[in-house]
């Protein structure tokens, strides 16, 4: 047996046992025939490996083995982000969903409803969508965390947008157990025309698997801005797919501080002509700490518009990853594809790992991809030293303008001040101790 052959049978043993004492949620015949097909193909083609590709910058074992680490939780009295906000709040605590702190799900313009009690019905529009998209995004690349997800997850929520919701969808993830593993699978569909802000905040769980499948049709728009922080010791592998129809915005913003591990993996495709998607973050880590950014755009119609913006901040060890790819198929012409990657080290023991890559197949195109890694400007630092400003709050002061590029892409002038005020906050605790 070769190498290549004997990795993969190695793979799929591991997807074997790890599906070996699960329990695989019942629903519908729809929604038991998506997690069935999940499971084949996990089982298909196994469980991430260090040598595959796309993990050889990020361990993936601790995201795999049947039992979760324990993950310490962590009060730090700080108000919860968002909380003043006009906002329609879903809770989930370690995974399960609570009812006694959520909101009524009803708004206008929206229907809303849990993934349980709609995988249980014969007839239901997330029948389309469900687990449908992940399938799409295992190819060219594969992603089996996402197919685990699919199989396993027993609950989230399902959103069909008809009009402009009037205010936010916040989904808001409690952490209290500290061997909790949680598995969350979103599906929002917009309807020609219809326009949502989705929300999400909270550690979650001490591990946490989610995937999130957004349908835009014509002319919606769908903005997402999510904070991931908090306890240190989570982990957490978080799946969007997303699929665009013409003149659709689809606008994505990440904000992660702490957590021992985080991969956010993004699969974008553009179908429709002159749709726009943006997609950014920016991660702030220190010592035991690896924040992993894999995103996949497909342009595949006429002038669509994509920018990818990543920022990271690390120290005393701490670990990033960007793996961001853009890919223009035959006829996409008049695609503007735009790519950036940069990192900022405060310290000789942090580290920053970039794969940016460009794949064209059509000859009229603007794309282009940049990544750079460096420290804390010397002229800029003392320039605010001289005018009497400590060197630790300059130091935090030029952070936050490094990272303010991605923080820009949240349209909504609200949101950015509540991502730099946590920013901000984070920034201070470190210095303070």
């Amino acid at each position: 047996m070769s190498k290549r052959a004997a990795l993969k049978a190695a793979k799929q043993e591991a997807a074997v046992e790890r599906l070996a004492d699960v329990h695989i949620p019942q629903g519908a015949a729809w929604a038991n025939a998506a997690r069935d097909a999940a499971k084949a193909r996990l089982v298909d083609m196994g469980m991430p490996a260090r040598r595959d590709e796309y993990w050889k910058y990020t361990r993936p074992e601790s995201l795999t083995t049947p039992e979760a680490e324990a993950a310490t939780v962590l009060a730090t009295g700080e108000a919860p982000i968002f909380d003043a906000l006009d906002r329609l709040k879903i809770v989930f605590v370690d995974g399960v969903f609570s009812q006694a702190e959520s909101d009524p799900l009803e708004m206008a313009g929206i229907e809303i409803e849990r993934l349980e009690s709609a995988a249980s019905k014969d007839i239901h529009w997330a029948k389309d969508l469900y687990g449908v998209l992940e399938a799409r995004g295992q190819s060219p690349v594969e992603r089996p965390l996402a197919a685990l997800n699919t199989a396993l997850a027993a609950d989230g929520i399902v959103i069909r947008v008809t009009g402009k919701a009037e205010k936010p969808v916040s989904l808001i993830y409690r952490h209290e157990s500290e061997g909790s593993d949680a598995y969350l699978h979103h599906c929002i569909k917009l309807e020609e025309g219809a326009d949502l802000t989705l929300l999400e905040n909270g550690p979650a769980a001490a591990r946490f698997n989610k995937v999130l499948e957004v349908d835009l049709a014509d002319r919606a728009a769908f903005h997402h801005v999510r904070a991931q922080g908090r306890d240190h010791e989570r982990r957490a592998a978080t799946h969007i797919f997303a699929r665009m129809g013409t003149e659709s915005v689809f606008k994505s913003f990440t904000l992660t501080v702490n957590g021992r591990l985080t991969r956010n993996e993004a699969v974008i495709e553009m179908l429709g002509d002159d749709a726009v998607a943006h997609i950014a973050g920016a991660a702030l880590g220190h010592g035991d700490f690896l924040h992993d950014d894999t995103v996949f755009i497909t342009h595949d119609a006429l002038n669509c518009e994509s920018r990818q913006v990543f920022k990271k901040v690390l120290r005393s060890g701490a670990v990033g990853v960007f793996q961001g790819k853009i890919l223009v198929k035959p006829g996409a012409q008049k695609t503007d594809g735009y790519q950036k990657s940069q990192s900022l080290l405060l310290d000789d023991d942090a580290q920053f790992l970039a794969k940016p890559e460009l794949e064209i197949y059509a000859d009229d195109v603007a794309c282009s991809h940049g990544s750079t890694s460096g420290a804390i400007d010397d002229e800029a630092l003392f320039y605010l030293r001289s005018r009497g400003v400590p060197t630790a709050e300059a130091t935090d002061l030029l952070t936050l303008a490094f990272v303010a590029e991605a923080v820009d892409e949240i349209e909504d002038p609200r949101l950015a001040e509540e991502i730099i005020g946590r920013l901000e906050g984070w920034l201070l605790r470190r210095r303070q101790g």
